[in-house]
């Protein structure tokens, strides 16, 4: 990659909760100019996957190599407030619980300090065939330290 080329915004960790900055766009609104509530869940996704990447996560080798991955199970969200065409939003996300096959996780999309959006995603880990298996040991203590820096 060339020194000046752009790089996707990032987030990143604060503690143990990763914050990832995003503005709403036209497409994301609907004809009020008011972010439409599936969109919710894809700011939640990239924001999700972006943590993961920061953790150390590749998600990515390991669905090349066969390793399995994350599927959302379950999704819990309360809308709170409208976002508008033009804010400026950041997903807080969180990991609340680590079982064996999966993760309890918390995301919230807030305006400045108006939460918009509180979700509890459920993310399993899955085989490519779609049965659910343990994750590799060393994500699991990656999740972990996450929770420990959430304590402190």
């Amino acid at each position: 990659m060339a020194e000046d080329a752009v790089k996707p915004a990032d987030g990143v960790m604060r503690g143990g909760t990763h914050l990832f900055p995003l503005r709403v766009y036209f497409e994301d609104t609907d004809v009020a100019g008011i972010v439409y509530y599936a969109n919710y869940l894809r700011f939640m996704e990239r924001a999700r996957s972006d943590m993961l990447r920061l953790a150390g996560i590749d998600q990515r080798a390991a669905l090349e190599g066969g390793t399995g991955v994350y599927a959302v199970a379950e999704v819990s969200i309360r809308y709170k407030a409208p976002g508008k065409l033009g804010d400026d939003l950041v997903v807080a996300t969180r990991i609340e619980a680590v079982r064996a096959a999966s993760v309890l996780i918390q995301q919230r999309v807030m305006r400045g300090d108006e939460l918009l959006a509180d979700a509890r995603v459920t993310a399993a880990f899955i085989t490519l065939e779609g049965r659910p298996q343990r994750q590799p040991r060393d994500w699991l203590e990656r999740f972990e330290r996450l929770m420990e820096d959430k304590a402190q």
